[in-house]
């Protein structure tokens, strides 16, 4: 079918949702925070962020509506490979970037961690499964991780299977198919989430399958928002869709999360995109959102390097609350900044670099 059939016709304009951009930063930031928080509080429950996790599935929602609303009216003519051409320059600089910290953290922690036990070939094997995204759980001491040097990669995985599937699939099929699409992994992210208790899997081997239900729905349920034009006109601003999200990310941990979590993932979360797309940014904010879009990504792939090592650090000194509290608080500025340097040196040269390349094989 013409996929200008399922294109909302009001986005047409192709303005730019500063506001969702913004929402992506603090989402970033967020699960961040919770996974220093992870190392501190074993028990969830004591943890003040303990459903930053959930901030992946925002997104992936989030991925699904920029997908749609980026390229639902334009694919077919650019076609398949070129889509998939222009994901990989977007996103695969810092997957490598990643790798690399991750590798480096793993190689020279000063806190701890024994890569002496390790096989400089098992090193080197782990190392390229990284590079291309290849599920690999074999460290140890890095938790038997999907990717052990980089821990959150294990979402990038799914972000491609979800964008491969939308070039040969999704942007094909219209409105009503992806309704049911996204009614059937709902339902499959209430099994997930009754069946192990809550929706934290995807990251680790038994807990693999997890991570493709909830980028399934929530992905599917963004493509949704755009190409149905959910959108709600709202005065909140910045500022209260921010104080929103958070309010998601500090809910309690408790025995009810089985139901919590999917209610926040299945409805929740996508009325947080629509509100963000209706949502009026005021230009005090537009500098800040920009910023916060443009960082989170970076922050997202390059932080949990540190991570590691923050964890041997706590592990082996327990430092107290107030030294704690400045440890943290410290990182995460320096991790923005490390990010930042990042994405100024090292990503967006890489990516300006394949953009020319491909258009000089175009021309």
């Amino acid at each position: 079918m013409d996929t200008n059939e399922t294109t909302a016709t009001t986005l047409q304009t192709k303005q730019h949702f500063e506001i969702l951009d913004g929402l992506r930063g603090v989402a970033a930031l967020a699960v961040v925070t919770f996974h220093f928080m992870e190392w501190v509080y074993t028990d969830a429950s004591k943890n003040f962020i303990g459903h930053g996790f959930l901030a992946v599935d925002f997104f992936f929602c989030l991925s699904g509506f920029v997908i749609g609303y980026a390229y639902d009216d334009r694919i077919s003519k650019m076609g398949v490979f070129r889509f998939l051409i222009s994901r990989i320059i977007r996103l695969h600089p810092l997957v490598v970037a990643g790798s690399v910290l991750g590798l480096l953290a793993f190689l020279f922690d000063p806190f701890g961690g024994h890569p002496e036990l390790y096989s400089t070939g098992k090193i080197i094997l782990t190392f390229i499964c990284s590079i291309f995204l290849i599920p690999l759980p074999v460290i140890a001491d890095r938790g038997f991780n999907l990717f052990s040097f980089n821990a959150p990669a294990w979402s990038l995985f799914w972000e491609y299977i979800a964008n491969i599937v939308y070039a040969f699939v999704l942007y094909q099929i219209g409105r009503g198919y992806l309704l049911l699409l996204t009614i059937f992994s709902a339902v499959a992210i209430c099994y997930i989430a009754y069946h192990s208790g809550n929706l934290l899997g995807g990251w680790s081997g038994p807990t693999f399958w997890d991570g493709s239900v909830r980028i399934s729905f929530s992905f599917l349920a963004g493509l949704l928002i755009y190409r149905s034009n959910w959108i709600i006109k709202n005065k909140l601003g910045f500022i209260g869709l921010s104080i929103l999200l958070l309010l998601a990310f500090i809910m309690p941990v408790s025995k009810w999360n089985w139901i919590s979590e999917p209610l926040v993932v299945l409805f929740y979360f996508p009325m947080l995109i629509a509100l963000g797309a209706g949502a009026k940014l005021t230009p005090v904010f537009k500098k800040i959102c920009i910023f916060s879009g443009k960082i989170s990504y970076p922050l997202y792939m390059t932080h949990y390097a540190a991570l590691w090592m923050f964890g041997n650090y706590y592990t082996s000194h327990k430092p107290g609350t107030m030294q704690l509290t400045f440890i943290i608080i410290a990182g995460l500025v320096v991790l923005v900044g490390v990010a930042y340097l990042v994405m100024v040196i090292y990503d967006m040269p890489v990516r300006k670099y394949l953009s020319g390349k491909r258009n000089e094989r175009r021309s």
